[in-house]
C-alpha cells in the first residue's frame, strides 16, 4: 500500500509540475479560456479562436515578465 501510495503521490507531482509548471499564471488563462470557449459555445457562438489567442497572449506575458535584460 505505501508503494502504491509513493506511487501516486510522484505521478500527482509530475503533473502537477507539468500543467502548473514555473508559471502558474499561464495555466490560469489557459483554463479561463476554455471555461470561456465553452460558455461561448453554449451560447451558440463559434469560439474556436478564443484558446489560441489566449495562449499565445498568455505566453507573450509570461516571457515579457520573465525577461532579463542585459
Amino acid at each position: 500500500m505505501n508503494r502504491f501510495l509513493g506511487w501516486l503521490r510522484a505521478f500527482g507531482r509530475f503533473w502537477y509540475g507539468f500543467i502548473i509548471g514555473d508559471d502558474w499564471t499561464v495555466a490560469a488563462i489557459v483554463v479561463a479560456a476554455l471555461l470561456g470557449t465553452w460558455l461561448l459555445h453554449v451560447a451558440g457562438f463559434a469560439a474556436w479562436w478564443l484558446v489560441p489567442l489566449a495562449s499565445m497572449a498568455a505566453l507573450g506575458a509570461s516571457l515579457r515578465r520573465h525577461h532579463v535584460s542585459p
